[in-house]
């Protein structure tokens, strides 16, 4: 499998044998869709998240559930992805949101990558208007679950539980969108933006090495993501793997799923001791 990150140059080397997919999504409501009409990268076909790579919300499940194998199968094949697509996803947000589709796409055995950069890499003329990809033949394959964490393991962290959310949502000093302030008990808060240097590209690999060490992650660690609602926190995976650091599971609910049970909520930099293995160190307070 390619690695989970690549650039534009890497991208132009296979021309055709790659799918471009833009993933862009708006938590403030606007339209990814007229976005991508407007303008998007030559070639690239455009994946609706609320419709293809999420299931319908509730406080039972959360803002975004993972949608039946059979409905993200439907979204690839009528975008014209098929089983044997190589997919490079991006949006205009470093790759928060599109590493939703990566991710999805990997954990069911596909080839997938975010582009390093997102849409701001390429510097040539967008192209506006609908995608032209014929429907291909994508199959059906259930989530793995050992890549998936419920919420009673998320609770439960026996490993390292990471919150990519920003310091702010994890502090529980601001909550635009949940039902209530703070993060799980003991979770560390990684936020996922903050993998990427001014740019938007990925900090080099030994940086992202330090970040996750500095909250107690080191290679085989049993790492749990989970963010507002289970689509940034895939950023922090594909980070993760990028680094070569192991692959770790996500926990699809998220913040929107356990701030909507009676379940404890914590505020302000708080973490447990990291569970790691032989090579952990205590995670830092207050980073």
């Amino acid at each position: 499998m390619i690695d989970p990150v690549v650039d534009l140059q890497w991208v132009r080397e296979r021309g055709d044998r790659v799918v471009l997919a833009d993933v862009r999504w708006y938590l403030d409501g606007r339209s990814g869709r007229e976005a991508y009409v407007k303008g998007h990268l030559p070639g690239a076909v455009f994946i609706d998240l609320d419709r293809w790579l999420a299931a319908h919300g509730s406080p039972a499940e959360g803002r975004h559930p993972l949608p039946d194998p059979g409905v993200f199968a439907e979204g690839m094949a009528a975008a014209g992805i098929g089983d044997q697509d190589t997919v490079i996803a991006y949006d205009d947000a470093g790759g928060v949101i599109a590493a939703r589709l990566v991710w999805m796409l990997r954990v069911t055995g596909h080839d997938a990558a975010l582009l390093d950069g997102g849409l701001s890499a390429y510097k040539g003329s967008l192209v506006s208007g609908p995608p032209t990809r014929s429907p291909a033949d994508f199959a059906p394959r259930p989530w793995p679950q050992e890549r998936i964490a419920t919420l009673e393991e998320a609770a439960a962290g026996p490993g390292v539980v990471l919150d990519a959310r920003d310091g702010a949502r994890f502090r529980g000093e601001v909550e635009p969108v949940d039902p209530r302030p703070g993060h799980i008990p003991g979770a560390r808060n990684l936020a996922c933006r903050e993998n990427l240097d001014e740019s938007g590209r990925f900090l080099p690999v030994e940086r992202l090495r330090e970040r996750f060490a500095e909250v107690g992650v080191v290679k085989g660690s049993d790492v749990i993501s989970y963010c507002g609602s289970g689509v940034t926190a895939c950023h922090n995976l594909i980070a993760l793997e990028h680094a070569g650091l192991g692959a770790g599971r996500l926990y699809p609910g998220s913040w929107s799923q356990y701030s909507a049970t009676d379940q404890p909520a914590a505020t302000g930099d708080t973490a447990r001791p990291a569970a790691t293995g032989d090579t952990a160190r205590p995670a830092a307070i207050g980073d």
